[in-house]
């Protein structure tokens, strides 16, 4: 089985109304088929190098790099791992030759028994999230942005404010709560999914409308409606 290792923990922090700083979890999958779920930002390349030193790796020994998407701070370094099959999104090619596999039909992309690549849309519209079986942590998904951190089951904002495709999202998130002991979120710790999670996943989906006021002018509301996975 496999060993799930962190070699950069995302993060994500407010800078001002206009700013802030962030960048993306980069993590090691460690075993049969060496893989790396997401490179960073262009400034990680010698972070990468470094941490795959230290667990006896090198870029060449890489078999899968998996982006969960295309932002920049999750693509930085696909340059390191020229020997890799590479999945970016729902993109799967080894140079220009390009390997067509359908994930929007909800068809995983087997690295081998214990690996996959499923599709996980929603914070944009072609996100993979990668599934592992571990030695020590029973399902490991290793999410992207389909989770900012642990505090976002509780804290909507953090990750709504920010996809492409809320509903979509939500759907995935629940998805993957229903499966996974451990996620590895885009810009947080690896958390252990809480127990009342992993039994019935709910969620709240908020949406925000104007309405017309006496006055004539018109102001934001907001409204919410819980979802269950039955």
């Amino acid at each position: 089985m496999y060993e799930i290792l962190i070699l950069k923990e995302g993060y994500s922090i407010r800078e001002g109304p206009d700013q802030q700083k962030a960048c993306g979890t980069i993590t090691l999958i460690k075993g049969l088929k060496n893989t790396i779920v997401d490179t960073g930002n262009p400034w990680d390349k010698q972070l990468i190098l470094d941490g795959l030193q230290k667990n006896g790796l090198s870029p060449e020994k890489i078999d899968f790099v998996v982006c969960t998407h295309g932002h920049s701070d999750h693509i930085g370094n696909l340059n390191l791992f020229t020997n890799s099959i590479h999945i970016v999104s729902n993109d799967i090619c080894v140079g220009d030759s390009y390997q067509l596999h359908d994930f929007k039909q909800g068809i995983p992309y087997e690295i081998d028994d214990d690996v996959e690549v499923i599709s996980t849309p929603g914070h944009t519209g072609a996100d993979v999230s990668v599934v592992v079986r571990t030695h020590d942590k029973g399902i490991v998904t290793i999410a992207g942005d389909l989770f900012e951190r642990l505090e976002d089951l509780e804290d909507y904002t953090l990750w709504q404010d920010a996809s492409e495709y809320p509903e979509l999202q939500l759907k995935s998130r629940m998805h993957v709560l229903h499966i996974s002991d451990w996620i590895v979120p885009g810009h947080g710790p690896m958390f252990a999914v809480p127990h009342e999670y992993r039994q019935q996943p709910k969620m709240v989906m908020f949406e925000y409308h104007s309405r017309m006021d006496s006055d004539g002018s018109s102001s934001e509301v907001s409204s919410y409606h819980v979802i269950e996975e039955d």
